[in-house]
């Protein structure tokens, strides 16, 4: 992701309505020297009335069939403000990708591409 895309991701939040009075402005400086990389492919969410809880985990074998041990490596806990915001970001960053790359498919029945048959020979 661009820097620019970054930023404009950061900075979603639902603008206040027009009668609330004016908030200070704030400048976020986002300091992620010490941030650490993680992949993850597999996803679960829970909530409790406090707060948004995000496991992220590697799955191994997403294909396979029967029951597959998922190791979640990353808990993320959120309050709902924050992943409310989280949710605005990731949808306009979903919808830029899929304006400049085409729809992302998640049902992977749909993805999988099957070779075409041939007929056999000698007939």
């Amino acid at each position: 992701m661009s820097e620019e895309e970054n930023n404009e991701t950061e900075a979603t939040e639902a603008a206040p309505p027009a009668d609330a009075p004016a908030a200070p402005q704030q400048e976020l400086v986002v300091d992620d020297v010490e941030a650490h990389a993680g992949y993850a492919n597999f996803c679960r969410v829970s909530s409790t009335p406090e707060e948004l809880i995000l496991d992220l985990g590697l799955n191994p074998t997403p294909y396979a069939t029967g029951k597959v041990e998922v190791k979640v490596n990353q808990r993320i806990i959120l309050n709902h403000f924050t992943a409310k915001r989280l949710y605005g970001a990731l949808f306009q960053a979903l919808q830029m990708h899929e304006r400049n790359f085409g729809v992302v498919e998640v049902d992977v029945r749909k993805r999988v591409r099957t070779p075409p048959v041939e007929a056999p020979a000698g007939n």
